[in-house]
């Protein structure tokens, strides 16, 4: 199915197109995550704990991982799974690290005597969701605690379910997280946005999750911060005649394992790469053994778009503003300069998106559904708040009063002007 949206674009030709289109107006999830909220909100562990039976079929007698419980998991954990888990943290911390370098406290003088500025303060307490998925995503922990810890938030909590992988506790640890909770799905966001006997309430909520994960953090969001509502993953490849076939599919395929709603797609100025990229995509199939669900995916929310040139094909990757847009043109850093909407950008055909995934060092929690047309994905910057403040000498209460205080009578606001006039008046009067 094409939208209307993506039908008016001239200039585009689909080779393959998407079956379905991706919505999120799912009523049951919005009114079961509600029921759930609300009981835990009033009930707190013991809603937690029935909840853990009844979704997670998982009997706790206690939630917090302990720390002979890390100790196992860190034991259980394969040598080189650790080395390797190991320099992913390493990488994103370094990066979160050159990224915080950036964000400066400010303190500045605009007018003689008014002195503005702001500091760079992080969060009080994180909560990090992490999920548990068909299989282990070591990566999660990492790029959901590390930059946190970088940004010195004073505690990170971590959330996880209670059927999860020993070495996703394992990654808790190792990224950082001050406190590990066997508390998975709406359950453990409620828990987290409200508090309970035992989890502690936190102050924002970050990381992936399921329908009703995603559903709960919209539902908290508000006295709670949250990073982005993340819906399924999505691939877009721009491409021009140079494309090789192979690439672009093995990279399609990589990602459209994540999920049967992943949504995947190349866009390209060359009919003859389209052609090709879509016999080798169904050949590649046949031999991939997440082909239950990638085969799906791309069936699904699939596509495959030829352009009459670069400004059409830039203008529909635009449109899509794709969580992760890999450029794989003749020149691919002129093309990635054109391109404006994305989660994050993969340029040239050796920057596949599986070495931001797991350990490069970008963070691969990204906006999706179109989100990057105004946002970018988890950062350091995410677990700091830039909070202004002013102070004003005598000189520039000379300068601000008479203009603030005419704006207040302006406004009938006479407290107001009353305010403003007043620091005058003294100053005056000496």
């Amino acid at each position: 199915m094409i939208s209307t949206a993506t039908s008016s674009f001239a200039n585009v030709r689909f080779v393959k197109a998407p079956s379905f289109s991706q919505s999120d107006g799912n009523n049951s999830v919005s009114t079961l995550v509600a029921e759930v909220l609300a009981d835990v909100r009033k009930r707190g562990n013991a809603a937690v704990r029935d909840y853990a039976l009844r979704f997670d079929k998982s009997e706790l007698s206690e939630f917090e991982v302990s720390g002979k419980d890390r100790e196992a998991a860190l034991n259980l954990l394969d040598p080189q799974t650790r080395r390797d888990t190991e320099f992913a943290i390493d990488n994103v911390r370094n990066f979160a690290k050159a990224q915080l370098a950036t964000i400066l406290p400010l303190e500045v003088e605009t007018l003689p005597g008014v002195h503005l500025g702001h500091r760079v303060i992080p969060i009080e307490r994180v909560g990090c969701y992490v999920p548990g998925g068909r299989y282990p995503l070591l990566s999660a922990p990492v790029m959901t605690i590390v930059p946190a810890k970088v940004a010195g938030v004073d505690e990170i909590v971590a959330c996880l379910p209670p059927n999860a992988h020993p070495a996703m506790i394992a990654g808790c640890h190792l990224s950082g997280a001050d406190r590990i909770f066997r508390i998975g799905g709406a359950q453990a966001i409620a828990a987290m946005a409200f508090g309970t006997e035992t989890v502690p309430a936190v102050t924002k909520i970050v990381g992936p999750g399921n329908a009703f994960v995603n559903e709960a953090k919209r539902q908290v969001f508000g006295p709670v911060g949250i990073d982005q509502l993340a819906g399924p993953s999505e691939i877009f490849v721009l491409a021009d005649a140079t494309g090789d076939a192979e690439m672009i599919a093995t990279d399609l395929l990589a990602q459209a394992e994540h999920d049967v709603r992943t949504r995947v797609g190349l866009i390209t100025t060359d009919a003859k790469l389209a052609e090709a990229t879509l016999v080798e995509v169904n050949r590649q199939l046949l031999g991939l053994s997440t082909a239950n669900v990638a085969a799906q995916a791309w069936k699904d929310y699939g596509e495959i778009v030829v352009c009459a040139d670069e400004t059409a094909m830039i203008k529909y990757s635009d449109f899509i503003a794709a969580e992760h847009l890999q450029i794989h043109t003749a020149d691919p850093h002129a093309t990635a300069a054109k391109v404006r909407n994305y989660g994050s950008l993969f340029i040239g055909e050796l920057a596949s998106v599986v070495y931001s995934d797991k350990c490069c060092g970008t963070n691969h929690t990204l906006p999706t559904m179109g989100a990057g047309k105004y946002t970018g994905g988890l950062w350091v910057g995410a677990y700091v708040k830039i909070a202004t403040h002013q102070w004003i000498d005598e000189r520039g209460v000379k300068t601000l009063a008479p203009p603030a205080t005419r704006q207040s009578a302006s406004e009938g606001l006479e407290g107001h002007r009353r305010a403003a006039q007043l620091r005058l008046d003294r100053m005056q009067s000496v």
